[in-house]
């Protein structure tokens, strides 16, 4: 039997997903299909920037929804928290978007940077060259 299935690696202005086809018996994902949700920051002085940063939100939503309503189960890489004022505002904007997509019933199991890299390198501190 197969389903449906999405991993996402998201941020505020680049979101990473990728989906197929998992065959529960075997393990084997097959069909990938990748995609890139992409905001551009507006370095326009006539709009506040929370009026920004909401657009964002919704234009990373709009453009991942429907890939999340065609899987059965999603991989996700939630983000953990940061020192900077920028880096706790994309961790807020995704953190809400994930949330609100598990309170629409969207099947979301979590997984850390350090699973990723150990499954798919062997090693924990693999850097981002050896993961592409």
């Amino acid at each position: 039997m197969q389903i449906p299935v999405l991993g996402v690696d998201p941020s505020f202005r680049n979101w990473g997903l990728a989906r197929g086809m998992l065959d529960l018996e075997t393990g084997i994902l097959s069909g990938l299909d990748l995609k890139l949700g992409e905001t551009k920051p507006d370095g326009t002085k006539q709009v506040r920037q929370n009026s920004k940063d909401m657009q964002a939100a919704e234009d990373i939503t709009t453009g991942v929804i429907d890939w999340f309503k065609e899987a059965k189960v999603i991989f996700v890489e939630v983000p953990v928290g940061s020192q900077s004022a920028n880096g706790m505002k994309s961790y807020g904007v995704c953190v809400g978007i994930l949330g609100a997509l598990r309170a629409l019933g969207h099947e979301i199991i979590e997984v850390t940077p350090i699973e990723n890299k150990v499954a798919l390198s062997g090693i924990k501190t693999a850097s981002k060259d050896v993961m592409i």
